[in-house]
Parts: C-alpha cells; sequence; structure tokens
C-alpha cells in the first residue's frame, strides 16, 4: 500500500516539473517542430518524385523521335530498293519533248532531280488505261528528299511529289558500272545503259552521314567500241 501511495506521489512530482506520461502526450499530439519537420520531409519526396517522372517523359520522348527517325529512314530506303530494283532501260522524252537517258543524276542543287530512271512492275489495281511502266524522280528541295512520280512516261508533268525524309543537307551519289567500278558521276556511253548499284550518302541536320546501296535492275551490256553483231 505504501509503495502504490509512493508511485502516485512520485507521479505527482514529476507533473508537477513538467513531465507527462506517455497517453497524456499522445492525447496532446504532434508539436509544430514535428509537423514542419514531417512536411520538409514530404516535399523533398513529392520534389524527387515529380523530377523523376518529368526525366522519364523526356525520355520516353527522346525515344521515340528516334525510332520515328529510324523508321523514316527505313521507308525512304524501302521505297529507293524497290525502285532501283525494277529499274528499266527505257528512253523517254522530257516535257519539252527531249530525249532523256534510261538513267540519268545531276547535281546541279534544287534546279533538278538528283536522279531519274523508269522502273517496273507499277500495280495497276483499278485498271487503268496506263501502262505498267512508271517514270521515277528523286528530288532534294527545301531540305527534304522527295520522290515524284509521272504518270505517263514521254512529255507528261510529274505528280505532286512525296517527302520522304527532312532535315537532309545534302545528297551525294555513286555509281558502279558493269566493270566493278564506283563512279562519281554516271556519264554513260550509250542512252540505255544501267549503272550495276547506286550508293547514296545523306547528310542532314544534326545526324552522322547514312550510307544506303542499293542494287540495280539488270540492263543492257555496253557495246564495245569497233564491235560488230554476228
Amino acid at each position: 500500500m505504501r509503495s502504490a501511495q509512493q508511485g502516485f506521489t512520485s507521479s505527482l512530482r514529476s507533473a508537477e516539473h513538467g513531465f507527462t506520461s506517455p497517453l497524456r502526450s499522445a492525447q496532446q499530439g504532434f508539436t509544430l517542430i514535428e509537423l514542419l519537420v514531417a512536411l520538409m520531409i514530404f516535399a523533398m519526396l513529392a520534389s524527387a518524385g515529380v523530377l523523376l517522372l518529368g526525366n522519364s517523359v523526356a525520355a520516353q520522348a527522346q525515344v521515340k523521335a528516334r525510332l520515328d527517325d529510324m523508321a523514316a529512314v527505313q521507308r525512304a530506303g524501302g521505297a529507293l530498293a524497290a525502285d532501283l530494283g525494277q529499274a528499266v532501260p527505257r528512253i523517254t522524252r522530257t516535257e519539252a519533248g527531249t530525249n532523256a537517258p534510261a538513267f540519268w543524276a545531276h547535281d546541279d542543287g534544287e534546279a533538278q532531280p538528283v536522279m531519274q530512271f523508269v522502273r517496273g512492275g507499277w500495280d495497276n489495281l483499278g485498271d487503268l488505261p496506263r501502262p505498267s511502266l512508271q517514270k521515277v524522280e528523286y528530288w532534294v528541295r527545301q531540305g527534304r528528299l522527295e520522290r515524284r512520280t509521272y504518270a505517263q512516261l514521254d512529255g507528261a508533268t510529274g505528280d505532286e511529289p512525296a517527302a520522304l525524309l527532312d532535315n537532309v543537307e545534302t545528297v551525294v551519289l555513286r555509281f558502279r558500272d558493269a566493270q566493278g567500278t564506283w563512279q562519281e558521276a554516271w556519264t554513260p556511253s550509250q542512252p540505255d545503259l544501267m549503272p550495276r548499284a547506286v550508293e547514296m550518302m545523306v547528310k542532314r541536320t544534326g545526324e552522322p552521314p547514312i550510307v544506303l546501296r542499293f542494287l540495280v535492275a539488270p540492263g543492257p551490256a555496253e557495246k564495245l567500241e569497233g564491235a560488230t553483231g554476228a
């Protein structure tokens, strides 16, 4: 009994000197300093989460842009491979009525196409009154690599060009002849002569150069000077 009284007396003395029991402290709640510390920790965690989310979104946008760019390069390469792989040695006439070689290329800037030829295998799903051959041009204009086609082979006006690649600064072509030599310019000795392969180096803004190589459908053999028929 005396011990209980002493314990109760001790509790009273502790209360008088400013000490409270744990039960009473829990009932009174947190102090101002504890609330400030908790808010500071929450703000730090929220800031870290926002920064992490922002970096994740930016990285995802960069990856998407890179994938879209790679897909555009693949589409352009696919169009060139399909056209050159079905090229035919067909001499055509320009809009002015002059004859154009079966395959010719220029390096005159935006004034003329960088490459022009005729391809076969043009699908005619609508059974339209047109040939299965199609004249194709590739241009570099206003920073874009464009593909332009013609509904008719001779003397017709070209259709609206389709953009294949953006941010194009320069396009440099090389041509492989029948002897396996790469030439900087295509100047055939006969108008229906075709290169065996075409190399295209595309320089784009802020990107390393892209080198693409394409096989050309077999054309006629080069006629040697002094050769006579059987």
